[in-house]
């Protein structure tokens, strides 16, 4: 599983031109079954995403088809990790 932090590297101007195009992506990342969560980071300067069911490389595929990487909106810091407990209803989240 991998914990995805994106960073805002340009205003939130340019970030929201690019967001229908982003949440396109989420989309079909969505629809694949290899994203399990996402969402704003609190203040707003940027997200966080939770994967899996895929490998690194291409999780970085997919990264790389992103709206906001392509376009220098964001940096990704991508950490995978092992799951070894769950809460109750979070057991697919095990590895």
């Amino acid at each position: 599983m991998f914990v995805v932090v994106l960073t805002y590297r340009a205003d939130l101007a340019r970030v929201d031109e690019a967001l229908q195009d982003h949440i396109a992506w989420l989309d079909r990342q969505y629809a694949d079954g290899v994203f399990i969560a996402s969402g704003r980071r609190v203040p707003r300067v940027g997200g966080v995403i939770l994967a899996g069911g895929l490998s690194a490389e291409d999780l970085e595929r997919r990264l790389a088809e992103d709206p906001f990487r392509r376009l220098g909106l964001a940096e990704y810091a991508v950490t995978e990790f092992v799951a070894s407990r769950a809460a109750a209803g979070f057991e697919r989240l095990l590895s």
